[in-house]
């Protein structure tokens, strides 16, 4: 699996991850909409844990900035 996230990127989906636990524990949302979202968040924090999102690869997206070498 090749590394298709840069650090923005990362960080942005943690934050948005993070967002979403507040909310969740502030009862701010509730019901399915807080199950969705959740599971959304938990596979923000999955795909900037491994640098890895299956959906950059199939739409040819690739955030990462790598050095190339001579």
């Amino acid at each position: 699996m090749r590394k298709n996230m840069g650090a923005a990127d990362k960080l942005i989906r943690l934050m948005v991850a993070a967002i979403i636990a507040i909310l969740f524990f502030m009862d701010v949302i509730t019901g399915k909409l807080a199950l969705v979202l959740l599971i959304v968040a938990g596979v923000f924090i999955l795909t900037s844990l491994i640098s890895f999102c299956p959906l950059y690869g199939l739409l040819g997206f690739n955030t990462c900035h790598t050095e190339k070498s001579n």
